[in-house]
């Protein structure tokens, strides 16, 4: 039997390997696809520009350190301009044109619902940052994770406070009529009447026609029930327009309470001053919290932007990581592997630790701890619980001068 001449062999082994590359296109490429979706224009348009910058600023980082397992990490940051469709159609987009290996982003909840529908629909994992309505994680959808908390766990530290400090009898709670919103507001309310807390007023608005008359409207009704606590949850303009006109009314409660979102933003402080004074807010992430690489990102972040970071950019930089991560340790880039190494995550974030577990009916969600803020002296200080706090929190909250 005769062999075949070295020559044919190599030609035939040269074949084979470039007809395997081209069956594995993931292989082939020069850089990693990942699609991350944020609003960069639109109503949450200040909310998107942040996490676009904590996602590139964990980009060059992670490309800086060797890439995933020598390949570039490629971000195609895409804008879903604040609107569910349009959130839905660019997921299709980065799937189906783009041939991105996942996704991630998603920063208001009814964006992210509709891009979670999509992934799941076409079986490619998404790895949601911020986007909190609890009904996300409660599909049973198997290819949509979640970093940050649910909002129920929001009201939950807000309630845990009013419990143990304020003890209010009465409450009111005035919040943006979306999903995140809505969502936010029921689960406070649930916590109130479990705490015993009479709820004096309920009003929601709509945040494309929240103009100055609707604004007093509402807060003329909170003063007239004058309760206790105002529990707010706003994006950042109406956060802004309710705190300027609340502080001109001549009545105050003990304590506006924010739930996180507009509250957390620098930009906040910026736009009301001292009207933002005393105000409490939840939030997700602070850096003085004892996750490692947490004051590590914060001043990193504003020596790149020259402004300061909350929690939705430290959401968005810790995703990049955890994307990173599973990147580098699956068996095939295959969205079915992609998938299960997500379910092995389980690694420590600038953000906190990051496992996705099932619980209280919830599917690959991550579960954290959440904290409440204040801004003391122009700056949003950590104040409870007070294991972690780093100022004494400022009770009653006096009306600033």
């Amino acid at each position: 039997m005769r062999c075949a001449p070295p020559i044919l062999l190599s030609m035939v082994s040269f074949f084979l390997s470039v007809s395997i590359f081209a069956l594995s296109p993931a292989l082939a490429q020069e850089s990693l696809k990942v699609g991350i979706i944020l609003p960069l224009t639109g109503s949450q348009s200040f909310f998107g520009e942040v996490e676009k910058k904590a996602f590139n600023l964990a980009l060059n980082e992670i490309n800086a350190a060797g890439g995933i397992n020598g390949k570039k990490l490629e971000l195609i940051i895409e804008d879903d301009r604040s609107s569910p469709e349009v959130g839905a159609s660019v997921a299709r987009k980065l799937i189906e044109k783009d041939k991105v290996l996942m996704l991630g982003g998603g920063y208001s909840s009814s964006v992210t619902a509709k891009v979670a529908e999509v992934a799941q629909q076409l079986r490619i994992p998404f790895l949601i940052n911020t986007g909190s309505a609890d009904g996300i994680t409660m599909q049973g959808w198997e290819y949509v994770f979640r970093l940050n908390p649910p909002s129920s766990e929001y009201s939950a530290i807000a309630a845990d406070f009013l419990a143990q400090v304020v003890k209010p009898e009465t409450v009111a709670i005035i919040y943006e009529n979306s999903a995140f919103g809505r969502s936010q507001a029921r689960f406070f309310e649930e916590a109130c009447n479990k705490l015993g807390i009479k709820l004096v007023l309920k009003e929601s608005y709509n945040q494309a026609d929240f103009k100055l008359w609707r604004v007093m409207q509402i807060l003329l009704k909170v003063k007239h029930e004058k309760p206790d606590v105002v529990y707010m949850v706003s994006y950042l303009l109406d956060a802004s327009l309710i705190m300027h006109q609340a502080r001109a009314l001549a009545w105050a409660p003990k304590l506006y309470l924010g739930g996180g979102a507009g509250f957390t933003l620098p930009e906040f402080y910026e736009l009301t001053k001292q009207e933002s004074e005393n105000v409490m807010t939840v939030t997700l992430w602070h850096q003085t919290l004892p996750h490692p690489g947490a004051m590590d990102y914060f001043t990193k972040f504003k020596e790149n932007y020259d402004r300061e970071s909350d929690y939705h950019g430290a959401e968005a930089y810790s995703a990049a990581y955890v994307i990173a991560d599973v990147l580098k340790r699956t068996k095939s880039f295959g969205a079915e592997h992609l998938r299960q190494a997500l379910l092995e995550t389980d690694m420590m974030t600038p953000f906190g630790p990051v496992k996705f577990i099932s619980y209280d009916n919830k599917t690959n969600q991550n579960k954290l701890n959440t904290y409440l803020g204040q801004w003391i002296n122009g700056k949003l200080e950590l104040v409870w619980p007070e294991n972690v706090a780093q100022e004494k929190y400022v009770y009653p909250a006096e009306q600033p001068q």
